[in-house]
């Protein structure tokens, strides 16, 4: 963990404070302080990074990411490419981007290499190949589409239609109608469910179409040291650029800040309503009262004493795993959920970082990252059914546990206000959220109040470690604060 601290500036010699230190406050952060401002971040928590963060959670020497692992945008996102992190720290980025098994042994695999996917899908090989080829032919077209508000005019309007196509197909009850086995009608489902929405939904469909674009383009990487090795390498610009950060310290009041043109908030809706509503217009806080949170996951670590014995031996050489069965299965599970039910079969989100990073564990002992969606504040332990379902297709899984940590939804929100109910998403990613998130404006990370901006993923583009909520912000406050409206150099160089 870099070292954050630093003495401070003093009040009176700031231009803007960030309330918030995880990706997307640190993004605004470092996006100010390249434009020359003096900045100072504010952190609850004894380190930066938020979702972005690697502990020891089970036993000394093995070294978890707290929230996210996988980083399928830290290649594509534009702020991401800006700021040239594939160039400031290393990553592993496996040959086969993720996996999902089936009963029987049997097991999809998405290749970084889409042919080679085609080729081992059989007789649905061609029918996955034309419906992700036009994507993964322009993944970087792709990141920009998502990477903003739906309401402006998207800069490659040939990509955004066939991706537009896409979702529509595979966002409705035929979304497998194109297909004959169901190996293929698995991998999809099994990557749009990272979205925690219903199945089928346009949405979460559109958040699998690109993620899976992104597995076939660049690939999934993982950074070596954990996702706090992304977090660092923001402080360290942070702190070359002028800039400060304050751990261990919780806002409880916007009036508690030092006065500055622009404070920027990596907080949700729910947590500015509690810091400001009183000084908030009556139409944007009825706004930001409507706003919804989607469901919660639960999280568990374990520390192996061997890898996962998987079944399928393919499964070995997956950066990630989706684990919930056929296509079928898995959205029915998921549709329990938002129902309020807790499936007996859940669908589960695994990685196995210390397969192509040795910093995670020590020597010949393995970390296993795993979370299962859940009801929104949900407080029930889900260890055993995580294990059980590790279990059907990794038989023997059980005997390699050394240690386990277990968090509920409820737990997650106690340790990170960001997620309300276990929601890591800051808010339902659905279609009417992702227009209006937290309010349809072509401008939505601007509010009413002078100089204050909501740079958390509740606003556009959304959840995920890709700091664009929080650039976008930045780039705003730096507008009509500040009157710089080019955007500043971040690469390494300047």
């Amino acid at each position: 963990m870099v070292e954050e601290q630093r003495m401070p500036r003093t009040d009176d010699d700031l231009d803007a404070v960030v309330v918030g230190a995880g990706p997307n406050g640190l993004a605004a952060a470092v996006t100010l302080a390249r434009a020359g401002l003096r900045v100072r971040v504010y952190e609850r928590a004894d380190r930066a990074g938020g979702g972005a963060t690697t502990r020891e959670l089970t036993l000394p020497g093995f070294r978890h990411d707290v929230c996210s692992a996988v980083h399928p945008l830290a290649m594509e996102s534009r702020f991401f490419r800006e700021f040239a992190l594939a160039e400031r720290i290393a990553f592993r980025t496996p040959d086969v981007s993720f996996g999902h098994p089936l009963d029987g042994g049997r097991a999809a695999v998405a290749h970084r290499d889409l042919a080679r996917t085609v080729d081992s899908l059989g007789r649905d090989g061609r029918a996955y190949g034309r419906l992700l080829r036009p994507l993964v032919e322009h993944a970087t077209q792709v990141a920009d589409l998502i990477g903003t508000t739906l309401l402006r005019i998207p800069r490659h309007p040939g990509t955004a239609a066939a991706f537009a196509l896409r979702a529509l197909e595979q966002g409705t009850l035929a979304r497998h109608a194109r297909f004959r086995e169901d190996a293929a009608p698995a991998l999809l489902s099994g990557v749009a469910a990272h979205a925690i929405l219903p199945q089928p939904s346009i949405a979460g469909t559109g958040a699998g179409l690109s993620l899976t674009a992104f597995a076939h383009a660049r690939g999934w990487p993982i950074p070596t040291g954990g996702s706090q090795a992304i977090s660092d390498e923001l402080v360290r610009d942070l702190l070359r650029h002028g800039g400060d950060i304050v751990l261990d310290h919780e806002v409880a009041d916007l009036h508690e800040l030092p006065p500055t043109r622009a404070t920027l908030l990596d907080i949700t809706p729910k947590t500015l309503i509690r810091l400001a509503g009183g000084t908030m217009p009556p139409r944007y806080l009825r706004a930001l009262e409507r706003f919804r949170y989607g469901d919660g996951v639960a999280k568990v670590d374990f520390a192996l004493s061997e890898p996962v014995p998987w079944a399928n031996p393919e499964l070995r050489r997956a950066g990630t795993v989706h684990i919930g069965g056929t296509h079928t299965e898995v959205a029915e599970a998921e549709n329990r959920v938002h129902r309020g039910e807790l499936p007996e079969r859940p669908y589960v989100l695994v990685s196995q970082p210390s397969l192509f990073d040795s910093t995670r564990a020590p020597s010949g002992r393995h970390t296993l990252w795993t979370y299962t969606h859940v009801p929104a504040g949900c407080p029930a332990d889900r260890r055993e059914a995580v294990i059980r379902q590790l279990e059907r297709f990794a038989p023997g899984f059980r005997d390699t546990i050394l240690a386990v940590s277990s968090r509920s939804a409820h737990d997650l929100e106690q340790h990170n206000p960001g997620y309300p109910g276990g929601d890591i998403a800051a808010g339902a990613p659905d279609l009417r959220q992702l227009l209006a998130r937290p309010v349809l404006s072509p401008d939505p990370w601007r509010t009413p109040v002078r100089g204050v901006y909501l740079v958390s993923a509740s606003t556009t583009p959304g959840p995920g470690v890709t700091g664009m909520s929080g650039w976008h912000g930045a780039l705003s406050a730096l507008r009509h604060e500040f009157g710089i409206r080019t955007p500043p150099d971040l690469s390494p160089s300047s």
